[in-house]
């Protein structure tokens, strides 16, 4: 697992108690995410990760797994091309 999703799971399994989350497990769909929770995820990886999240990335498709998470934070770290 890479730095991006450890960071994530650690944080997420604060919030999830003995669950062992998977990386490709749908956090909404285990009903462990409130309008509250959500935002602080946000606020966690903005500043975890040094990253803006904008209006257009607020999609639930880009939060629902520790793996799609990753992914919106390589595309947002990513560098220029």
């Amino acid at each position: 697992m890479n730095e991006i999703k450890t960071k994530i799971k650690a944080f997420l399994s604060r919030f999830f108690g003995n669950h062992d989350l998977q990386a490709d497990e749908d956090i909404f769909a285990l009903g462990f995410v409130n309008s509250m929770f959500a935002m602080q995820l946000v606020l966690f990886i903005e500043q975890e990760f040094q990253i803006s999240i904008e209006n257009e990335d607020l999609e639930f498709d880009n939060f629902r797994t520790i793996n799609s998470i990753t992914n919106l934070i390589e595309r947002k770290t990513a560098l220029p091309v």
